[in-house]
């Protein structure tokens, strides 16, 4: 897929490297080692680029490896999507679990730009992929 550009934001293709250090951070959240993680969730997992700000941001689901309870777990409810920032040039994410991102009140852990928003096609001022319809 090209990178799409809406306002200031561009979609950026998950590659594998990204997918790692999206899986590393995710498991490094939850104080597991990334081999009891298998992969994202297919379907829920976004990557965009913000020049306004000079900062990344992605949003994935991890899958659990059948051989890790703790991650089965931690992969549960409110530990089932998490949101991740990286300024530009930083080696690092900052993860954030935004579990209950999708349930009706639930307060969004960090504000999404909307320019992320929209290159992402969620709605705006929320914290979670659409439900497919």
């Amino acid at each position: 897929m090209a990178p799409t550009t809406i306002a200031s934001a561009r979609l950026l293709a998950v590659t594998p490297a990204v997918r790692q250090s999206l899986l590393a951070a995710g498991a490094a959240l939850h104080h597991l080692p990334v081999k009891d993680y298998v992969g994202l969730a297919a379907g829920t997992t976004y990557f965009a680029f913000d020049p306004s700000t000079a900062t990344y941001y992605a949003a994935a689901g991890l899958v659990a490896s059948q051989s890790s309870l703790s991650a089965q777990v931690g992969t549960q409810d409110d530990g089932a999507y998490n949101l991740f920032v990286k300024r530009s040039g930083a080696a690092a994410w900052t993860v954030y679990n935004d579990g209950l991102g999708g349930v009706q009140g639930a307060r969004c852990a960090i504000a999404l730009p909307a320019a992320v928003l929209a290159v992402w096609h969620w709605p705006a001022h929320s914290c979670y992929p659409p439900t497919p319809g």
